[in-house]
């Protein structure tokens, strides 16, 4: 028997799909597990270092403002709409006919981000004042958090250059040096937070510096991989080229739709400037569920959209429903044993890696409340990434825009309502059930436009996951219960308990799926095995 013709796209089997898939956000996982290590660290050092002080609080809200915009031009739409029309070109046209439209939208690109971070700097004070008004009493911490804004507006700039310089990467499926370049930057704000803030008057301003220049190291290491490839950005000025024309109608309607959830993340830092230390325990929060999720559901994200756009490209409408169904299973597979964990060993995680120097326990029960409310949404939050990248895979940007609408309204009413008797808890809760809110109704669109989403294979695979959960709440709940805890010091103990937890949860986890010939656990374990060939 012969193998099948390898010349043709459109004869790659829907196998061949998932396993290219599974091995990209596999390389991508890896190279972010890196770079998630480092953040944690680097949020560790900040901790230790600033606590939840007012220099904490004034850090914070004054980098969620470029971040938010972060979202909104670089890593949210330009990813979201520069690959699909970038790997509709050079799959169906001439080299010649890509690099010129890379050309012409890093141009368009550069113009729009210089001119917008330059209003950035010198709208800072009253993008401050709306932003932090319970700062406005506080003159010196509203002066702190304005000078900030302005420092690390900048970063907007390098950053979406980075993105850009992603997008390109990705869409040649090269996924190693994207994933990795976050790396730098947080080894950047490392090393301005411990070596060169003790220098400053007010310290917390060297780690915006840092911010800034880890944005400029992100672009700058992705570079040589495109030069590798044939090609270094050259000035062409023509934002009238079709495939511009096509990013453009495509990233309009994503500012809104891809970056709904770091909206809502903005409007609830508003709001919880209204507390002390607000600002901080929702940061540490947001990023402690990001962890599991850049690793696994933003690399899988990553990974299917090339994927998910040629086969639209094509019209593979087969292959597309069953690679949207592999890439769900495959997310919930990973992120519900993720979220049981956070929710059950949310005190112990935070006490044993934040609670030194200034971040007490106070500090701790503050973000655990605020931990516990996040992690109820995370498999929403993991599953709507999904989903919305495969809205833009067939160059949809309209449906989950009028979704992001809904879901910023639902945030905003749940928000108000459970800010009172709940305070930024009730904010971090409030941003869980709008995303719940925004993947059902995803769902439900994409279910009726494709015909189905092979629903039998989902609902089994949910029933597999929660059977396997019960083990991984079990061992996490015994450990959290422990008295040694509630002792001073003993690190050494804390740290093997932790582990342990986390050992028996991940061993009866796959123990059970393995008993039920899982096929999640089989996808995962043959990649394993492929990479450990390789090597």
């Amino acid at each position: 028997m012969t193998d099948p013709p390898k010349s043709s796209p459109s004869s790659t089997p829907a196998a061949q799909y998932t396993q290219s898939i599974s091995g990209a956000a596999g390389l991508i996982g890896a190279a972010t597990f890196t770079s998630r290590i480092l953040g944690f660290i680097r949020d560790i050092v900040l901790a230790q270092l600033f606590g939840a002080s007012a220099s904490a609080d004034a850090f914070y809200v004054a980098y969620r403002i470029p971040n938010l915009l972060r979202e909104l031009f670089a890593e949210g739409s330009m990813s979201s709409a520069f690959i699909p029309v970038f790997t509709e070109y050079h799959t169906l046209r001439s080299k010649k006919e890509t690099w010129e439209l890379a050309s012409a939208a890093f141009t368009t690109l550069v113009t729009i981000i210089t001119v917008v971070t330059l209003l950035g700097i010198v709208a800072a004070p009253g993008l401050v004042w709306l932003l932090a008004p319970g700062f406005h009493e506080e003159a010196a911490k509203l002066a702190t958090t304005t000078l900030l804004t302005q420092v690390m507006f900048p970063y907007l700039f390098f950053v979406s250059l980075a993105a850009f310089a992603m997008g390109i990467l990705n869409s040649f499926r090269a996924f190693a040096w994207p994933a990795v370049s976050p790396v730098f930057f947080n080894l950047c704000i490392i090393f301005f937070a411990l070596g060169v803030s003790p220098l400053f008057h007010e310290p917390i301003i060297a780690v915006a510096v840092g911010v800034v220049v880890g944005g400029l190291a992100q672009f700058l290491v992705q570079l040589p991989a495109i030069h590798k490839r044939g090609m270094l950005f050259s000035w062409r000025f023509q934002p009238g080229h079709p495939g511009v024309r096509q990013m453009g109608l495509l990233i309009l309607p994503t500012l809104v739709g891809l970056s709904v959830y770091q909206v809502n993340i903005t409007v609830n830092t508003i709001l919880a400037s209204y507390f002390s230390g607000g600002p901080t325990y929702l940061f540490y929060g947001t990023r402690l569920i990001q962890f599991p999720l850049g690793i696994f559901s933003v690399a899988l994200a990553t990974a299917i959209l090339p994927t998910l756009s040629a086969q639209a490209a094509r019209k593979e409408l087969d292959d597309l429903r069953r690679t949207i169904s592999y890439s769900l299973r495959m997310i919930f597979f990973i992120i519900l044993p993720a979220m049981t964990g956070l929710i059950f060993l949310r005190e112990p995680i935070i006490h044993l890696f934040f609670e030194h120097g200034a971040f007490s326990a106070r500090d701790t029960a503050a973000t655990a409340g605020v931990l516990l409310a996040f992690s109820l949404g995370l498999w929403a939050i993991a599953g709507n990434r999904i989903l919305i990248t495969c809205f833009y895979s067939l160059q949809d940007t309209k449906t989950p825009t009028m979704v992001a609408i809904l879901g910023m309204g639902t945030n905003l009413v749940f928000a108000l309502w459970l800010m009172s008797p709940l305070q930024y808890r009730g904010l971090a809760l409030a941003a869980s059930l709008s995303a719940m809110v925004n993947y059902a109704t995803l769902l439900a669109i994409l279910t009726r436009r494709l015909g189905g989403l092979n629903g039998r294979a989902l609902r089994l695979s949910f029933a597999r996951n929660v059977l396997a959960l019960v083990p991984v709440a079990l061992a996490s709940y015994w450990v959290a219960e422990l008295a040694v805890w509630h002792r001073e010091a003993e690190w050494i103990a804390k740290s093997v308990m932790l582990f342990v937890g986390i050992g028996l949860s991940a061993t009866g986890y796959f123990g059970v799926h393995a008993l039920l010939r899982s096929e999640e656990l089989e996808g995962s374990w043959g990649i394993v095995k492929k990479k450990l060939r390789l090597n």
